[in-house]
């Protein structure tokens, strides 16, 4: 991914030894500049008025106050892309509910693989984080009722592919569909493990029954399943009924699992009868796959680019023709239940 200028980058943690191998591993990539390092929350919030970063790296634990309420406090005042650190725990997902655009595993540090793929994957996120938008949690989506009962036709399918934001887009999505909505597959751009964090944290706090996708997983009435974070997911039709197929691949479009991998078999094997949502991210991944659902008779939505965090894959669907409807995201769930209709 190129840049133009240099990015801007302040470095919060509370381990000088960490402080110091995330600054010189970042600022080893032209256009990155690490300005300033912060030990707590409360020395940040000086560097920030003193630096003006354009990014900055946020630990999660932390002593005098925790990143996640330091994020929570921070974005309202001073809107910066934040990209979270933090060991394999659901409170990345708090992270990102609080206002971090994007999460980076800590690496193991006797591990010279980890440590250099953890800074790799950190360049790159800062990169995207340099071009985010914040967007301003408003009130938050209140969960569908289940006293609705509304009819749906069991054999529709609905696909969703998301990247960078993708995880509070699909969170406020799925808070507002009712209990019967037909079955949905899902592919969000997350590292192994997370993958299967973000289904349990959407399986307790929606209406819905969400987990990680597992190979031979059947689509039902009122399931959600996420693929894997290290394996591709498509759907077969086995005797009427919608299957899922996971498995290990070379990345397409940069990512495995890939949103057109999905996209394309459920163009392929629903046709008219699916629903396809594209949400926000950057790159392309996905907008052929949506294309190919929209000739075979699908109706599609894409994310309009002020409610998208990084509007990259829901711009490219659009202008390739992509895209029956572009709504903004608290408009997605109500113009998903309308197409089903």
């Amino acid at each position: 991914m190129r840049i133009k200028r240099t990015i801007r980058v302040l470095v919060v943690d509370d381990s000088v030894v960490f402080r110091e191998l995330l600054s010189r591993g970042i600022s080893s990539e032209p256009g990155i500049e690490v300005v300033a390092t912060a030990k707590d929350p409360f020395d940040a919030r000086d560097k920030i008025l003193q630096f003006e970063p354009d990014v900055m790296t946020c630990d999660v634990e932390m002593p005098k106050m925790n990143g996640i309420e330091f994020i929570r406090r921070l974005i309202p005042q001073y809107p910066i892309p934040v990209i979270v650190v933090s060991s394999v725990s659901s409170a990345v997902f708090e992270a990102m509910d609080a206002g971090a655009v994007d999460f980076v595993v800590k690496p193991y540090m006797g591990e010279k693989k980890s440590l250099e793929r953890f800074i790799y994957d950190m360049i790159e996120k800062i990169k995207i984080a340099s071009t985010a938008k914040i967007v301003q949690n408003a009130a938050k989506s209140s969960v569908y009722s289940n006293s609705v009962n509304e009819s749906f036709d069991a054999s529709k399918i609905i696909a969703i592919g998301a990247s960078t934001g993708g995880t509070e887009a699909i969170s406020k999505i799925l808070k507002n569909m009712p209990a019967k909505i037909p079955g949905m597959v899902i592919v969000q751009h997350i590292p192994p493990v997370f993958s299967r964090l973000f289904a349990e944290r959407l399986n307790t706090s929606t209406n819905l029954n969400v987990k990680e996708a597992q190979n031979g997983d059947y689509v039902e009435q009122g399931k959600v399943l996420i693929a894997p974070g290290d394996k591709h997911m498509r759907i077969r039709k086995i005797s009427g009924r919608y299957r899922v197929e996971c498995f290990k691949g070379d990345k397409v479009n940069g990512h495995c699992p890939s949103v057109d991998v999905l996209f394309e078999s459920v163009a392929k094997v629903a046709g008219k009868d699916a629903v396809g949502v594209i949400l926000t991210g950057m790159g392309y991944d996905g907008a052929k796959g949506l294309l190919a659902m929209k000739r075979n008779g699908a109706q599609t939505i894409g994310q309009d680019e002020n409610s998208s965090v990084v509007y990259g894959m829901p711009k490219v669907a659009y202008n390739i023709g992509a895209v029956s409807k572009q709504v903004s995201l608290d408009k997605i769930a109500a113009s998903i239940l309308e197409m089903l209709k």
